[in-house]
């Protein structure tokens, strides 16, 4: 299915896609968002499970690695 043919004035989505933005456009910027989260999601994991030696081999310490590994996953 092509969702570029789409168009945001027709779908009433006016709110969620801008103007002149494709449906299609607007489900590939959701999907490429989603990818984000979960990768830095992951990120944060790894972070975490990181010991005092491998922290401080990237510059960081326990409570550095703590705020950022405590993050939400949507925020940057």
């Amino acid at each position: 299915m092509n969702f570029d043919r789409y168009n945001a004035h027709a779908s009433g989505a006016g709110a969620i896609i801008g103007k002149g933005q494709s449906v299609g456009t607007t489900v590939a910027g959701i999907v490429q968002t989603l990818e984000n989260w979960a990768e830095r999601a992951r990120q944060r994991r790894a972070l975490a499970g990181l010991d005092d030696h491998m922290l401080k081999d990237i510059g960081l310490n326990r409570a550095t690695m703590a705020a950022e590994a405590e993050k939400p996953f949507w925020r940057d």
